[in-house]
């Protein structure tokens, strides 16, 4: 299915029996709806669930320029009342988590957030390692040296960068350099509503610290650890992670 947003065409899926209210689950960077299809399909039992692809991911176009944090929002807050829904619970892993304790920190919105899942979500920015320093300052001092050659430019950048930058387009390393050094931890404290955080314990892209502060900063949440699992906490231990969905949500 398909949905036109400020021009673009957004693609997304849906589950269960359309109403005003439902379950929107946001994906993280890199990713996309198809992800979800597992538990999307175990929330369905109760709940009309969409997923979209964002903008720059899967099978949406990228956005007409370098989004930030708040473009992402926008664009999520208008999807959502394209749709029609009046009451929603958010769920987002990684970069969709992102995007979520931006839309219910800041901001009115035409609808209502009953509660949040955060999954090994992104927000709070890391400290930079030695290793991120120095590549830093190579990049840097290599900026003047190829100053003149945008290619060899966009090479040594590259080179420096990480794997998702290396995989990204031109446009999308620049989103991703906007995404990243958003800190949002200040916000954390203006989410109101009750959140539940799952976490991998071996999470190295947002480790379990985040999620710890996360519990401390929001004023309403709870921490559900994942044992052994990563970033991709949801599908490396779906049992476990649907049956604290299951629990959490009474399906």
């Amino acid at each position: 299915m398909t949905a036109e947003i400020d021009g673009i065409a957004v693609s997304y899926a849906s589950w269960g029996e359309k109403k005003d209210s439902g379950i929107v689950m946001l994906h993280g960077w890199g990713a996309n709806k198809e992800l979800f299809a597992q538990s999307a399909s175990l929330c369905a039992e109760k709940y009309y669930v969409v997923a979209p692809d964002m903008p720059g991911f899967g099978c949406t176009p990228e956005p007409p320029a370098p989004w930030c944090v708040d473009d992402y929002t926008d664009f999520v807050i208008k999807f959502i009342s394209h749709l029609g829904l009046k009451r929603v619970i958010l769920l987002g892993h990684s970069f969709g988590g992102r995007v979520i304790i931006k839309a219910a920190s800041s901001r009115a919105l035409p609808f209502d957030i009953e509660r949040i899942i955060l999954v090994d979500s992104a927000g709070i920015r890391p400290e930079k390692t030695d290793s991120q320093k120095k590549k830093e300052s190579i990049v840097k001092f290599g900026k003047k040296l190829v100053s003149g050659s945008p290619k060899l430019l966009n090479k040594l950048q590259s080179m420096a960068g990480s794997a998702d930058y290396r995989a990204a387009s031109p446009l999308m390393r620049q989103v991703l350099v906007n995404v990243v050094n958003e800190d949002l931890t200040d916000l954390l404290p203006k989410i109101k509503q009750e959140t539940l955080l799952i976490w991998g314990t071996l999470d190295t892209a947002t480790p379990i610290s985040d999620a710890e502060k996360m519990e401390k900063l929001i004023p309403d949440a709870g921490l559900a650890r994942i044992e052994g699992a990563g970033h991709f906490s949801f599908l490396e231990n779906a049992p476990l992670y649907n049956a604290i969905l299951s629990s959490y949500l009474k399906l």
